[in-house]
Order: C-alpha cells, then sequence, then structure tokens
C-alpha cells in the first residue's frame, strides 16, 4: 500500500487554506478541552514553547510523552500561552493507522492536520516512518508516543518501542528531544466509562498537569562505538532485520539493536524520573 494522502500533507496543498482552517478549530477545541472546560497547569511552559517558536534553523524538535487518552493531542497543546492554532508552528505526530485512518474522510482530516500513518506492528523501517525521518530532516517538530499505545495505569513508564530511537539516530540533523509526562486525560477522555466504551465528548471539571522536562542529551558517537563492541558478544535474532543500517554507518544488526535499545532506554529513564518529580510536585500543590 502507498503512502495515505501524503499530497494532503503538503504545506502547499491548496494554499495551505484546509491546513489553516484545521489548526484553527482544532486549535480552539483543545484551548476549549485544555482551559475551558477544565483545568490545566503546566510546569516548565516555557522551554517548550521556546522550542517550537524559536529553537536553532534547521534543527528539528523530537517531543515524547506518556499516552493516558485518545485526546492527549491535540489537547495537550491546548494550555495558555501555547500557539496552538499556529498550522506552521504545529507539530508533526505519528498516529496510528487503524484509528485515525480507517476511511478516506478521515485520512484527510488528519493528513491535514500534520499525521503521519504508522502500521503497528510494521516495524521500524516501514514506509511512513521514512517519511517521519523527512520531517526531521526538514528541521520540524514531530511528536511522537513511544511507550506505542494508550495506558490509563497510573503505573511506570513502559519499555518504549525503538522507532522513535531509530529516528534520532538515523536524523541527518540530532533532534532536539524533549521529554513530556502528563496526568488527567486519563480522566477527561477515560477507556472504560459508558458500557466500557470511551465517553462521546471530553469530561469536563478535570485536573490536567503537563511536566515538561530538559533536553536529552545524547552522545551519539560514543553510543555507536559501544553498540558495535558490545554486539559482538550478543546472540541476537535477527529475522525480518535489514542486513544492513539504512544510514549507511556499517553497523550490522547486532550493533544496530543495541544502539536503538540503548537510546530508548535512555529516554524511557528520563521519562520514569519526570514521572516521579511530576508526582511529588502535584502533591505539593495539594
Amino acid at each position: 500500500m502507498g503512502r495515505k494522502m501524503e499530497w494532503a500533507g503538503r504545506a502547499n496543498h491548496m494554499g495551505g487554506i484546509p491546513r489553516k482552517l484545521v489548526f484553527m478549530a482544532v486549535g480552539a477545541f483543545a484551548k476549549a478541552v485544555a482551559t475551558l472546560l477544565n483545568t490545566t497547569s503546566v510546569h516548565n511552559a516555557d522551554t517548550l514553547i521556546r522550542l517550537v517558536q524559536s529553537r536553532p534553523p534547521g534543527v528539528p524538535l523530537l517531543t515524547v510523552s506518556n499516552h493516558m487518552s485518545t485526546l492527549d493531542d491535540p489537547v495537550m497543546w491546548g494550555f495558555k500561552g501555547f500557539p496552538s492554532s499556529d498550522a506552521k508552528l504545529a507539530r508533526w505526530v505519528l498516529a496510528a493507522e487503524d484509528i485515525c485512518f480507517k476511511n478516506a474522510l478521515l485520512s484527510y482530516f488528519f493528513r491535514i492536520g500534520k499525521c503521519i500513518p504508522i502500521t503497528r506492528g510494521a516495524g521500524i523501517y516501514q514506509e511512513h516512518m521514512n517519511e517521519a525521518l523527512d520531517r526531521l530532516s526538514d528541521g520540524a517538530w514531530l511528536h511522537t508516543f513511544p511507550e506505542g499505545k494508550v495506558s490509563q495505569e497510573d503505573g511506570p513508564i513502559r519499555r518504549l518501542k525503538w522507532g522513535t530511537a531509530s529516528l534520532i539516530v538515523r536524523a541527518p540533523v540530532t533532534p532536539i528531544v524533549l521529554p513530556i509526562v502528563h496526568h488527567g486525560f486519563e480522566e477527561v477522555m477515560p477507556e472504560k466509562f459508558l458500557g466500557g466504551r470511551r465517553p462521546p465528548f471530553p469530561l469536563c471539571n478535570k485536573n490536567i498537569n503537563i511536566i515538561v522536562g530538559e533536553p536529552i542529551e545524547f552522545n551519539l558517537p560514543k553510543m555507536r562505538q559501544t553498540a558495535i563492541s558490545t554486539s559482538r558478544n550478543l546472540s541476537l535474532s535477527t529475522a525480518g532485520w535489514h542486513s544492513a543500517s539504512p544510514n549507511g554507518n556499517g553497523m550490522d544488526e547486532g550493533a544496530q539493536r543495541r544502539l536503538y535499545a540503548t537510546v530508548s532506554e535512555q529516554i524511557q529513564t528520563v521519562m520514569e524520573s519526570l514521572r516521579s518529580f511530576s508526582r511529588s510536585f502535584l502533591k505539593s500543590k495539594v
């Protein structure tokens, strides 16, 4: 299957008017849910806003967060002071193909909304991951949910999928990686509400808390060398794995796996620290 409606996601599609209209509407919806219907507080919001609006030219931004509900994106960008209706500044986001791209109408809407379809289980080198890599190559902002699926349990950050790590490693310019942890969306859009289903509309009078961390530093040259040296001692199955690295750095399958695992573990560790901080931060507010 080819890329679903990639043409609709281009900035020059119909002069950019559909994209502007969608972000005006979705931005207004996000603001209403986050600030009018519910109460949203954001820690370290200035760092996120600064990186979205004025990071160095050509340097991509990759934000990563936990995934508490189907409303996380776009509502997490609806807090006061964030340019949620600015189509040019808006994030690209990896979106589940089986949910957001079920038919032509949904596909068109989400494509205009800068969503990239990802097929669960299709691997980190699937066609649309290359599209995400293209956006990073353009210096754009990309958001991912590296846990890979919604979880409304109040537990530790789960083991991360390797897709996000592969984008960081393969990007021509290493992106600024900014971790975000949030709470409250599981109450605004609970997975099991009426008859075990989600409510038809977002619930009101809930507290949303968003904790923005600091950019994660990766020493990729050193991590690559470590991965190459340690992979020689590992016996890993390579079924379905690329026989050569897509970015031509000469790493074999074992080294690639080791590198992606190491990057993922570093992100998971930072996110879990942020989650622990958020719990103590929220307790201090009570």
